[in-house]
């Protein structure tokens, strides 16, 4: 059951996209798995990589509303408007879209359009989407982004939503092994983070 989306595609491009939230402070976590829609049915697949909470005016900065007293959430009780001036987006790295009714792990020949509304992917779909894990070496040979610590988020998620979870933790390492072969303090590195 899907509970709707989270927010809207509102830049994109062949390797990523950014959308913004519909609700202010309102997120998917790091790593998270997040679907894209597009026309006839075809989504892309992006992993979540960066989120940021800024105003929405170009240029704009937030500016210090607390005070004695009022700190955290109760600045938001005592100031609505942030609703209205503040803006939460987050970047999304494109790793697989469906194509009819097979799911491809790779990029798509188009980036998901803008306006398009983009959802968090429920256990159901986790699982149909890392039987495969032809997705890696996309993240691993990402730049610009926290690549090493987007997989081992990726896997740990992936792994939580397994009906074997120890199997899925050692076939991803197994996979790993073999495309980090000549990068053996990378592949430490990665596994040490997804707890194998």
């Amino acid at each position: 059951m899907d509970i709707g989306p989270i927010g809207e595609v509102i830049e994109a491009n062949s390797t990523s996209f950014v959308a913004g939230t519909y609700r202010l402070l309102d997120a998917p976590p790091f790593g998270c798995l997040v679907r894209a829609d597009g026309p006839g049915g075809c989504s892309a697949y992006a992993l979540v990589y960066d989120v940021h909470t800024a105003s929405q005016e170009l240029g704009g900065r937030a500016v210090v509303r607390g005070r004695e007293g009022m700190y955290d959430g109760d600045i938001y009780t005592e100031n609505p408007d942030l609703e209205a001036v503040l803006q939460t987006e987050f970047r999304a790295l494109i790793v697989g879209f469906c194509d009819g009714p097979a799911l491809r792990q790779y990029l798509p020949p188009l980036p998901p359009p803008v306006h398009y509304s983009v959802h968090v992917c429920e256990d159901h779909e986790l699982r149909h989407f890392f039987e495969r894990l032809d997705f890696l070496p996309t993240v691993l040979s990402a730049r610009d982004l926290p690549a090493d610590e987007l997989l081992a988020a990726t896997l740990r998620r992936a792994a939580d939503v397994q009906p074997d979870r120890y199997g899925f933790t050692v076939t991803a390492g197994r996979r790993l092994a073999l495309l980090l072969r000549d990068e053996h303090a990378r592949l430490m590195s990665i596994l040490q983070r997804i707890r194998i």
